[in-house]
């Protein structure tokens, strides 16, 4: 009896020796694919990071590069007639540093918008406009759905003939929420009224998708400023005859911080076709 009971208890001592032993495998175990785990995961990462490093875009320009000019537009790469458009987006502008730009030889400025609106820089940009020689012209942005005879009125109260060294321009965008035949009507309608009023046709301004679908027929008596953001210049679908080319929304020019709205005369069109008559 007493031999039993010394077997057994060494059985059992055994059994638990081989527990201990297992436990402490199953945890090597566990420890091994813990860190093959970090290392595999560790490993996507500075893959991702190799891949994301690749994938990262370069500069197309090198800021320390002493040739590197932000100010180079197409003004400096042809020889046509340039000019630019203002409101009170471009905040407080330096005239005097624009006026020294001889590749600028016009600026067309936001005077009024609808039946109420008075773009709050509008008289300080013409008087020093003027002062510092340049070619100005003003602007309507023509809101359809709103009373015609408010919105002339409203631009021919800002927009005075003595100010002026070009003809008035019309900025076309916007629908609305008419019809295309309502709008046609209301458009048309009220460019009448400006030529009756200044005894000359306006310029129209607007984009050429916006041309394509709803204008094409509408305005073959009057001259167009186009714009199209691209380096080819725009062609309309009727290929009407285009005046002038709006050709950046985000030019930069000397003594106006932040993107201004810039322009050229295309083909052989210049200055004097859009030169306000005084009579």
């Amino acid at each position: 009896m007493k031999k039993l009971t010394i077997f057994l208890a060494f059985c059992i001592a055994m059994m638990t020796v081989g527990d201990a032993f297992g436990q402490r495998a199953n945890h090597n175990k566990r420890r091994t694919r813990q860190k093959t785990h970090k290392v595999v995961k560790n490993r996507k990462k500075a893959s991702h990071r190799r891949k994301t490093a690749v994938l990262k875009p370069k500069p197309f320009f090198n800021l320390e590069d002493s040739n590197y000019n932000p100010y180079l537009m197409c003004e400096d790469t042809c020889s046509h007639v340039h000019g630019i458009d203002l409101s009170h987006y471009q905040g407080e502008v330096f005239w005097e540093t624009v006026g020294e730009n001889t590749k600028m030889a016009y600026v067309y400025l936001k005077a009024t918008e609808g039946g109420d609106r008075i773009d709050a820089k509008y008289e300080r940009n013409i008087e020093l406009a003027h002062r510092y020689g340049l070619k100005v012209g003003s602007y309507h942005f023509f809101r359809p759905k709103t009373p015609l005879h408010l919105q002339l009125k409203n631009f021919t109260t800002q927009c005075r003939p003595g100010e002026q060294d070009l003809i008035p321009m019309i900025d076309v965008e916007t629908l609305g929420g008419l019809s295309v035949g309502q709008f046609r009507d209301s458009l048309t309608t009220f460019l009448g009224m400006i030529e009756k009023t200044y005894r000359q046709k306006p310029l129209v301004y607007t984009f050429r998708n916006f041309y394509n679908r709803h204008l094409i027929g509408v305005l073959n008596d009057y001259q167009l400023m186009i714009a199209m953001y691209t380096d080819e210049e725009p062609v309309l679908a009727d290929e009407r005859d285009i005046t002038l080319w709006q050709y950046t929304g985000k030019g930069r020019i000397v003594g106006v911080n932040g993107y201004i709205d810039k322009s050229r005369f295309m083909g052989r069109h210049g200055l004097r076709e859009i030169r306000f008559r005084h009579k």
